[in-house]
């Protein structure tokens, strides 16, 4: 599926839930329940996914978790918080960095408008 048509469903799934749900919840409420949306949409999705941190001779097999993985394309990094902060944004960065996802979305369910907690995240080349 191409990667913008991808990145619509994604949001217009995250949308449908915010307006079920509303704010307030825990992280895990809303990850359930877009994983759940996006899987009867048809697509492939991957919760909680551990991803390897490898660091010149070290490796560690679970470096980390990505809250959702979307056609292995798309990192979901869902928040409940009073705002977003940068550390949110440098997680998601370093996320998409070590998975070589170029796309991501941090979403901020915990606004009384989702569309002021939807941050998309494009990594970009890095100059040297």
């Amino acid at each position: 599926m191409q990667t913008e048509k991808l990145f619509k469903e994604v949001l217009d799934s995250s949308f449908k839930i915010h307006s079920a749900l509303g704010p307030g919840l825990l992280e895990s409420a809303y990850e359930e329940c877009l994983f759940y949306e996006l899987l009867k949409s048809g697509l492939f999705v991957e919760k909680q996914k551990p991803l390897p941190l490898i660091y010149e001779e070290v490796k560690l097999a679970t470096g980390y978790r990505v809250d959702l993985l979307v056609e292995n394309q798309i990192i979901i990094e869902i928040k409940s918080v009073e705002a977003l902060a940068e550390v949110h944004m440098a997680q998601i960065l370093t996320y998409m960095k070590l998975s070589n996802c170029k796309l991501g979305l941090l979403a901020n369910f915990n606004v009384k408008y989702l569309r002021d907690g939807i941050r998309r995240v494009i990594l970009t080349p890095s100059r040297s």
